[in-house]
């Protein structure tokens, strides 16, 4: 097997003109954006994210007026949205892997902003039911399955793996940034637009993000193999990660969380109204106080090149989440409610960037785009037990459905870390 690169342009900042981004580059926190390609990339991210932080309020609050503030609704809609990256993601590796990368996430970006503008057509013609938003759910959720591997395999294509994690860290400090503007700004324009206004601009976004993917040049890989079915590359991407103590490792810490810290994201509207008693505004801001802390948190370790036993480290992060997430479900005042969620975004986008940067660094360049997207499957697994929470939400309420969300996550992860002396040594 060969891999051959396309030629690309020349990437030091010195050959661009100079601009903001290029400038920051100067520092060591954000020596990645030194490379032209993956600067466009960083903006694409960000406006991707931006838009699906932005719609994820938004269709949270349409639910809550559909759904009689039910949070077993919402926990409905986001398996919706979770359960097309296991069943699609296998595919979506494979192809990655296959065809240009560049391609595939433009051609989801787009699709993600056509089913929104399709939503936002009919939450403004006043004929929305939750089973539209169900099956739009489930078209958006297709569409992110294509892309987010696709994407991530980009990062590896563009950086030397010298600045790996740097990039990594950087580009999750850009979904950070638009958790906290995005947020915030879908609650207020709620007020002033209702949602179907919202949704159209979320749908405008995700085009903006695909007319930055297309200034990316040079990332095209071309892969000289014997040619297999799609089917024969989703068996040697499955059986790759079995194979490997690291890998298989690293895709179990992944699926942990997914069962139970990410309870806390797809409940928190339900929460906060009944716990806080907030209206979309004030939603919007404790969801932009959690995006600040992950914000630090990615930034923190962008600066980071010599970080040593990564694989303690990941563990330590989420068992801190767990511990985030008990206390913060259990505060009934807005003011104690923000240290915790800065806290809660902080470790979880700790854990989650030094996860993804650890799957890259233990991938071989032509397995990248089926290691991600059995990273992605593991999305699939975030119903199996946010339904059940949802559901345990409604008969004793979501603080305390929470609790049990956030001890289950503290104590499955160091029985993991306990009987996997090896993945706490991964460097």
């Amino acid at each position: 097997m060969r891999l051959r690169r396309s030629p690309a342009p020349p990437t030091d900042a010195s050959t661009a003109k100079p601009t903001l981004l290029s400038a920051l580059a100067q520092f060591r926190m954000f020596e990645s954006l030194q490379i032209r390609d993956f600067r466009w990339l960083w903006l694409a991210s960000m406006g991707s994210f931006m838009a699906m932080n932005m719609q994820m309020i938004t269709r949270g609050w349409l639910v809550l007026r559909l759904a009689d503030d039910s949070p077993l609704a919402l926990a409905f809609v986001m398996m919706t949205f979770s359960v097309p990256m296991t069943l699609v993601s296998p595919l979506a590796g494979a192809l990655s892997d296959r065809i240009p990368r560049k391609r595939l996430v433009i051609m989801s970006q787009a699709g993600n902003g056509v089913f929104t503008l399709m939503l936002a057509a009919l939450d403004l013609s006043g004929v929305v039911t939750f089973w539209m938003v169900l099956v739009i759910g489930v078209l958006n959720g297709s569409m992110s399955a294509f892309q987010m591997p696709s994407r991530q395999a980009m990062i590896a294509d563009i950086v030397p793996e010298s600045k790996l994690m740097n990039a990594i860290s950087l580009n999750n400090s850009g979904m950070n940034i638009s958790r906290i503007v995005g947020p915030a700004l879908a609650g207020v324009l709620i007020i002033f637009i209702e949602t179907a206004g919202v949704f159209f601009v979320v749908g405008g976004v995700y085009l903006v993000s695909v007319a930055a993917v297309m200034r990316i040049t040079g990332t095209q890989v071309i892969i000289d193999r014997p040619r297999k079915s799609v089917l024969g590359d989703i068996r040697e991407g499955l059986v790759y990660v079995a194979a490997d103590p690291v890998r298989r490792g690293l895709i179990i810490m992944a699926i942990i969380p997914e069962l139970f810290g990410f309870s806390f994201f797809v409940l928190l509207p339900a929460w906060a109204r009944e716990a806080l008693d907030v209206q979309s505004d004030g939603l919007g801001m404790l969801l932009t106080f959690m995006g600040i802390g992950a914000l630090a948190g990615t930034l923190i370790l962008a600066s980071m090149n010599n970080l040593s036993r990564r694989g303690m480290v990941v563990v330590v992060s989420c068992v801190l989440w767990g511990i985030g997430l008990t206390f913060s479900s259990q505060v009934t005042s807005y003011v104690l409610a923000v240290p915790l969620l800065l806290f809660v975004g902080f470790v979880s986008a700790l854990f989650m960037s030094l996860s993804v940067t650890l799957i890259q660094l233990n991938s071989a360049p032509e397995m990248r785009g089926r290691m991600m997207s059995v990273r992605m499957m593991t999305l699939g697994f975030m119903p199996v037990t946010s339904v059940p929470f949802g559901a345990v939400a409604e008969r004793i309420g979501t603080p305390d459905a929470l609790l049990i969300s956030g001890v289950l996550l503290m104590v499955v992860t160091i029985v993991f870390a306990l009987a996997s002396p090896g993945f706490r040594r991964i460097k």
